[in-house]
């Protein structure tokens, strides 16, 4: 949620305000640390803290760190506020700035789910149900959504942002505006992904909702016609992994939502390999396809790849071919 939807309330409020705002003129998006800031301003109201300037003291609490917080979460939010208070200082005003702690290395690992899993995936979200009547839930996207992002390898956040004027099924295509990175992607679908899709416009139009068609509305929508929020998909999405039999292992440790997407960079990596092409000869295409800033934030895929099915390094000759995978009808 952007900045200037929420009240601030601490001293620090206006300076909020003025230093987001700068930020976004500048061309940056500063929407998590929007959120970050809003949690500062909260934080700041709940230590009583009423002049300005930052204490050292004060720094080390906002520091500190909290129930299940990760490291790079606690990183992400001394940068934030070492910024505003930099920011501060350049204003005149006197104030602590902390310090950065080491920025955490990244020993995370993504789950790849097996075709088997995938597939039991698409089974489960099939059979889901709603225990209760809730015009705000997002049951009826599940299907589609799940195919879309194994189908397409998208992030969810730029699955959920899709508009309709976005979704080109007659040419069989998606487009991504302004997504991580700053980048706009144009993404093919294949045959199987298109039917899929227009199977969720033929449910989703008949809903007694004004405007669900209209170019600039949400291509993905609740049952009342509005926004679907990931929170509530995410919790469907733990649904799905219990009802596949896939084992949830707690927060931050997945099997995650985001894991589709890794997964369809392994899986097409696989696919490319058996139709011919050398993994380190696909590398530049998927990478472009993904919206990687570098071709070294691709390589993981190739890591990973490689490491479940070594047999796929060997040396061939190829043409670029359709590296989408296969998406299942929904039932």
């Amino acid at each position: 949620m952007a900045i200037n939807s929420r009240l601030l309330w601490s001293i620090y409020a206006p300076y909020i305000y003025d230093f987001v705002g700068l930020k976004r003129s500048l061309g940056y998006k500063y929407e998590e640390e929007g959120r970050l800031l809003y949690k500062f301003d909260q934080f700041i109201l709940e230590q009583g803290h009423n002049s300005l300037g930052l204490t050292k003291e004060i720094s080390d609490r906002w520091a500190a760190r909290r129930y299940n917080e990760a490291e790079i979460t606690i990183y992400s939010k001394v940068k934030v506020v070492k910024q505003m208070m930099e920011y501060l200082r350049d204003q005149g005003i006197k104030t602590y700035v902390p310090q950065l702690p080491k920025y955490p290395g990244c020993t995370f690992i993504p789950y790849i789910y097996s075709q088997e899993e995938i597939n039991a995936i698409f089974h489960a979200c099939d059979s889901l149900r709603m225990k209760c009547r809730n015009v705000y839930s997002c049951l009826l996207i599940m299907p589609c959504l799940l195919r879309l992002l194994y189908g397409t390898g998208i992030r969810i956040s730029e699955a959920l942002s899709l508009q309709n004027k976005d979704v080109n099924l007659s040419e069989k295509y998606l487009t991504l505006i302004d997504t991580k990175n700053g980048k706009d992607r144009m993404i093919p679908i294949s045959d199987s992904l298109m039917a899929v899709c227009n199977d969720y416009l033929v449910n989703r139009d008949k809903l007694p909702v004004s405007g669900v068609k209209r170019q600039n509305g949400s291509f993905f929508v609740s049952l009342n016609g509005g926004v679907c929020k990931h929170d509530a998909v995410h919790r469907w999405f733990r649904k799905v992994l219990e009802i596949a039999g896939i084992p949830f292992t707690g927060n931050r440790k997945g099997p995650r939502i985001h894991d589709i997407r890794h997964t369809f960079a392994c899986h097409s990596f696989l696919k490319l390999s058996y139709e011919g092409l050398d993994l380190y000869c696909s590398w530049p295409y998927l990478s472009t396809y993904l919206g990687h800033q570098s071709l070294a934030s691709t390589e993981q895929y190739i890591r990973l790849t490689s490491q479940m099915y070594p047999e796929l390094l060997r040396d061939t000759d190829g043409l670029y071919v359709d590296i989408l995978p296969d998406v299942p009808s929904t039932m």
